[in-house]
C-alpha cells in the first residue's frame, strides 16, 4: 500500500522526517509541539499554553489528510514535568467533550527538542 508523506506549510519546517505519513486510511502525525508555522515557541513556560498550540499543529496536521480531531484515535502524550500532566487532561477534556476521546499514552521525560518545549504529544487518526 502506497504512502503519502505531507509537509504542511501550517507546521513548523520539519528536517529529516515527515509531519504526517497517511497509509490507507491511518493517518501518523508526528509528535507535535508548541512551535508556530513561523517555528518559534508558542507558550513558553506556559504549559497550557503549550498544549493548546501543540493541539492546533495535530489539527493543522489531520485536516492535511482530510481529516479532523474526532478521528484520532490515539496520542502519546510527553510531558518534562508531571505537573503539566494537568493542563494536558484539561485542555484534552475541553476538546473531546462531546466525543468518545482517543486512547493515551503519558510519559514524563527528562527533556524534548528544545529546553522552551515542555509538551509534545503524536497522534494517529484514521480518515473515510
Amino acid at each position: 500500500m502506497p504512502s503519502q508523506h505531507i509537509n504542511p506549510d501550517t507546521l513548523s519546517r520539519s528536517r529529516g522526517y515527515s509531519q504526517v505519513v497517511k497509509v490507507g486510511n491511518t493517518v501518523y502525525i508526528a509528535g507535535q509541539v508548541s512551535a508556530g508555522a513561523d517555528g518559534n515557541v508558542v507558550g513558553k513556560g506556559d504549559p497550557e499554553a503549550q498544549v493548546r498550540q501543540v493541539w492546533r499543529n495535530i489539527e493543522a496536521a489531520i485536516k492535511t489528510a482530510d481529516g479532523t480531531l474526532q478521528n484520532v484515535v490515539k496520542t502519546t502524550t510527553y510531558v518534562t514535568n508531571i505537573q503539566y500532566a494537568a493542563a494536558v487532561r484539561k485542555v484534552r477534556e475541553e476538546l473531546f467533550q462531546a466525543l468518545n476521546p482517543p486512547t493515551s499514552t503519558l510519559l514524563v521525560v527528562a527533556g524534548l527538542a528544545s529546553p522552551d518545549y515542555m509538551v509534545e504529544i503524536e497522534a494517529i487518526a484514521v480518515v473515510d
